[in-house]
């Protein structure tokens, strides 16, 4: 008896292999090209869970090995998890630029960025083109440009300085991450909102929306990493990560729909005719040359969750980053004090510098656009083909087919850097005569690439100058001993157990 059951189960297992090893050729039929390690049945998944503690690397080491630093992705098979997955600066060019109108964010990117709403980041066609216009119109006006450098100098003077002085006093070890997301929120929260949250101060107080907004991102990254029908399963049955997104969602929706409605409450009560104030009041007021449109609830929540993302999450990746990179190298730092003192006469500078001043600094332009290369704050891009095309690399790709682009791994390869690539040298970004190299956005695609390029982009370095002028002439950051930071799971390429500093004054 033993032995026959022991025959019957020979047979189901070999029967079992045999059909392993046909859907196996099959797929690999249906690729045309070499994917990373494809197991039947489960694609490519086992390895991407196995190495999903260090994806970024696991992701540029297997497209190291690719034609072109392109490679299908192939999922489960019962999935729909099937992507292409690039760095290869020629095909972002292709795909962002030369045939921009056949790739568009898509449905898919709409359903897992669902919170994002209808904004810029999320939207196509007609709805991106009008929030575009939008919100290019604004953010050139001088006016505004002055108004955020304003929020900037008097958060610096009334908080971040304050607060610093208090670490370095008390001889505190503290996560300088958590203090540039506090920092960040309250910031954007004056610039979009016109609140002050205060979320920066010696209590570290905790505050719901704020832990809101980043559980938000921790999830939409938990969409990423499972099947779709595993995370609609767990939103239908509100259970898990989904449980966690629906609540952040309602807490942080809360949040903005309560300061829109105190707007319109201010808008109705004072004169039309006032100064440049945040971006919610300026959006509910603005005029587009014959009348004022109006513009609903939802479009202005949408429009702030955007700029959220867009101008709080982006600074504080690129902070963290930086001054982990300048207190790991003391010689980037020596030669960013001796630029500030040979622009201003002195490092002891008391009050904040204006944006046309830190525009001044070439070598820490440098150091900002080395950080925001190896370590970019969106690490990937995702588009969607409607028709069928032949990128430049030779691969093909179908309609409806999922392009991933790392912008990560981009950053790391020796044919599009140079050999040393790995290597943190503000000096690539200064040319022979002192000037800034400008890198086309397709190879430093850090601030997106083409038409949908950041609008942010200019008053991005402004803001990351001006408070990094204000840290590194008044304190040393002193990275803690035996603190290794290590690349966190979201959206946003954050330190997963923050940066460990201690705050020294610093004695010219």
């Amino acid at each position: 008896m033993i032995n026959i059951m022991f025959s019957y189960t020979s047979i189901v297992f070999a029967l079992f292999f045999f059909l392993c090893i046909i859907f196996q050729i099959h797929r690999r039929q249906k690729c045309k090209y070499p994917v990373f390690i494809d197991y039947p049945f489960f694609g490519m998944f086992p390895p991407v869970l196995w190495n999903l503690w260090r994806i970024h690397d696991f992701i540029t080491e297997a497209l190291k090995q690719q034609h072109r630093s392109t490679c299908e992705f192939m999922g489960p098979w019962f999935t729909n998890m099937n992507y292409l997955v690039t760095s290869d600066p020629i095909n972002v060019h292709h795909i962002m630029s030369k045939c921009f109108d056949n790739y568009v964010k898509g449905d898919e990117f709409h359903e897992i960025f669902d919170a994002f709403g209808d904004g810029i980041i999320a939207s196509d066609s007609e709805k991106w083109k009008y929030n575009r216009s939008l919100f290019h119109s604004i953010f050139k006006r001088k006016d505004f440009e002055l108004f955020q450098e304003k929020i900037i100098q008097n958060k610096l003077e009334r908080s971040l300085i304050p607060m610093l002085d208090h670490v370095q006093q008390q001889g505190l070890v503290v996560d300088l991450q958590d203090i540039f997301n506090r920092f960040t929120f309250d910031n954007i929260c004056l610039i979009v909102l016109g609140c002050d949250p205060n979320c920066l101060s010696i209590e570290f107080p905790n505050v719901a929306y704020e832990k809101a907004f980043n559980q938000i991102e921790e999830c939409i990254f938990y969409r990423h990493k499972v099947p779709k029908s595993i995370w609609k399963l767990q939103k239908w049955l509100q259970i898990g990560e989904e449980k966690n997104m629906t609540n952040a969602s309602k807490t942080f929706d809360q949040f903005i729909y309560a300061n829109i409605e105190s707007k319109r409450e201010d808008l109705r009560k004072c004169s039309k005719n006032i100064e440049m104030v945040d971006l919610l009041t300026t959006l509910m007021k603005e005029d587009n040359g014959s009348q004022v449109v109006v513009h609903d609830d939802a479009f202005l929540r949408d429009a702030a969750f955007t700029l959220f993302v867009a101008g709080r999450d982006t600074i504080t990746s690129a902070l963290t980053w930086l001054f982990y990179l300048i207190a790991t190298h003391p010689l980037v730092e020596a030669k960013i004090l001796e630029e500030i003192k040979e622009n201003f006469g002195t490092i002891n500078i008391e009050k904040s510098l204006g944006g046309d001043e830190v525009k001044k600094l070439v070598y820490l332009h440098g150091a900002i656009c080395e950080a925001l290369r190896l370590f970019p704050p969106v690490p990937f891009e995702r588009k969607q083909a409607i028709k069928g095309d032949i990128l430049p690399s030779g691969h093909i790709v179908n309609p409806n087919t999922t392009i991933l682009f790392s912008l990560y791994s981009m950053g790391r390869f020796e044919d599009v850097w140079g050999k040393d690539c790995l290597e943190f040298k503000p000096e690539r970004w200064i040319s022979e005569r002192g000037g800034i190299v400008h890198a086309p956005s397709y190879k430093f695609m850090s601030f997106n690439a083409g038409p949908r390029t950041c609008l942010g982009k200019d008053s991005s370095f402004i803001q990351i100058k001006m408070i990094a002028i204000a840290i590194l002439c008044n304190y040393r950051v002193i990275l803690e001993e035996g603190h290794i930071p290590s690349l966190s799971h979201s959206i946003v390429l954050f330190m997963k157990n923050g940066l460990k500093v201690r705050i020294a004054k610093r004695y010219v």
